[in-house]
């Protein structure tokens, strides 16, 4: 009975390091744009919306170091908070206009940033596992 269960949780600790390494590198892809071509269109969105265009900058957290904070397992619970607060302002700034719509493959028009959304909501109530930097956060 207990070399089951041992299964059972190391099962639970590699699907939570596969979901940590998938969003996060997906994410940081992102992030990884915008620090070589600069986050020019999220400063010009958020200046928009009315909020000080400076804001926009938290882009680099919530793309870049949250991202690889999952990667590595560091303080995952709070990283995967940033990133489902970013996926939130992302949709907000951009995609609102979609968010009852469908593609025209016939899925949701967001099931993207959805997809990225609840994969973070995910990490925040199961944290990140065994295989990760900081067991206390993650």
């Amino acid at each position: 009975m207990a070399s089951r269960s041992a299964n059972a949780s190391s099962a639970e600790d590699l699907g939570k390091l596969l979901l940590r390494l998938a969003l996060g590198v997906l994410i940081l892809l992102h992030g990884a744009d915008k620090v070589l071509h600069g986050a020019g269109f999220v400063l010009d969105m958020v200046a928009k919306h009315g909020l000080p265009r400076e804001f926009g900058y938290l882009v680099y957290a919530g793309e870049v170091l949250a991202p690889a904070m999952l990667i590595l397992g560091l303080w995952t619970r709070p990283a995967a908070f940033v990133l489902a607060v970013n996926m939130a302002v992302a949709v907000w700034l951009v995609h609102m206009g979609e968010l009852f719509t469908r593609a025209q493959s016939g899925g949701w028009a967001l099931e993207l940033q959805g997809l990225y959304f609840a994969a973070a909501l995910a990490l925040v109530f199961t944290g990140g596992g065994r295989y990760s930097v900081t067991r206390r956060w993650s």
